[in-house]
């Protein structure tokens, strides 16, 4: 009789999981760039009411959930529909969907298509168990690629309160407990111009070596054992009009990623203390965001066998005002890169692994 009930189960997997791959591939079929998700949002929001789930609409935002308990805390499943642009280096169409060994290649398969698809199928088995610990709600977010407001920012102030979230980025079913935040500064160091053959003017770029130098030297004190140091770092610059002009303005930018022991605010304060150059802060809204491992979810990650760690790379968590952590199958090594894949056993496990989560928390509890 066991063996028949685990012979239903897996084959009721299974099936959700060839759902997910089917969504999936359409998904990729329908070029969802960053602020161009529409088309992309239409197909996954008729594919969700076939399904007979609710769905609101926040911009090109979903939003699925049912009646909510006031006896139970509530749970954001989150994963982002937008993709970045194809690299050139593609060798294969980035839009037409092609599953080879096992593998689904296409743009947005990996990041994060298979998060997207993943939570989304176990949003509907949850539904359908008693006794879960959680109220669930799932939001496929736009905009993520680029911390857009018209994403995950807009979406939020909808929402009921939520006290956990899990963001089904690629982690390889890992948690990432902790993420580093992002501050992007606009730097500009001033000078006085004059012909380059004559002793005149006050050259920009001379006028900002200090900062730079001071910038590069400098150590950030507290360091996460989750995240590592704070850094900030000098990408792009830019100064002149022609090679016999002095340079009186040199435009710089900064890229700021910040661990959990550093607010956006305080760190701007301290470089311009610190520099002579003027900084301007593009925004302060990207902030590191953590989960206690002590929290019931990261315990029964532990128990289940998976091993906590600080994620380097930015999502939208860095917009959620309560405790969250990326969970999701894939590998971040693959964003962004040509030849994007998901495996469809990583698939299959990511649902699997979500719903054993949520699950075996509930009998833990009891």
């Amino acid at each position: 009789m066991r063996f028949f009930c685990i012979f239903a189960i897996e084959m009721a997997y299974k099936k959700y999981t060839n759902e997910a791959v089917a969504l999936l591939s359409r998904l990729i079929s329908t070029p969802s760039i960053s602020r161009d998700e529409q088309a992309a949002a239409d197909l996954l929001q008729q594919q969700i009411k076939e399904w007979g789930l609710p769905c609101k609409r926040v911009g090109n935002n979903l939003v699925v959930a049912e009646r909510l308990s006031k006896r139970k805390p509530t749970l954001l499943l989150n994963a982002h529909i937008d993709t970045v642009k194809p690299v050139a280096t593609w060798t294969r169409d980035p839009y037409t969907p092609t599953i080879e060994d096992g593998k689904l290649y296409g743009l947005g398969a990996n990041d994060c298509g298979g998060g997207l698809v993943s939570l989304l199928q176990a949003f509907r088995i949850l539904r359908e168990e008693k006794d879960i610990p959680y109220n669930i709600i799932y939001v496929a977010s736009c905009e993520e690629e680029i911390s857009g407001q018209n994403g995950f920012s807009l979406v939020l102030p909808t929402l009921p309160s939520i006290d956990v979230a899990i963001v089904g980025e690629p982690t390889g079913m890992q948690p990432a407990i902790a993420e580093k935040g992002l501050m992007v500064i606009d730097g500009v160091a001033h000078g006085k111009s004059g012909h380059a053959a004559r002793n005149e003017g006050v050259n920009a770029i001379y006028e900002v070596l200090d900062d730079l130098r001071w910038l590069r030297d400098y150590r950030f004190r507290k360091v996460s054992p989750l995240l590592g140091e704070t850094k900030a770092t000098v990408t792009m610059i830019h100064a002149g009009t022609q090679h016999n002009v002095i340079p009186d303005k040199l435009e710089f930018v900064i890229d700021v990623r910040t661990n959990e022991y550093y607010q956006n605010e305080y760190l701007f304060a301290f470089l311009q203390k610190h520099m002579k150059s003027e900084l301007k802060a593009r925004s302060f809204r990207l902030h590191s965001s953590s989960i206690p491992e002590s929290h019931p979810l990261i315990k029964q990650c532990k128990k289940m066998r998976m091993k906590p760690f600080g994620s380097p790379t930015l999502s939208d968590q860095a917009l959620m005002p309560f405790p969250s952590l990326k969970l999701g199958p894939g590998e971040s090594s693959r964003s962004h890169s040509a030849d994007e894949f998901i495996g469809i056993d990583e698939i299959h496990h990511a649902i699997n692994t979500y719903v054993r989560l949520i699950i075996s928390q509930a009998k833990t509890q009891d």
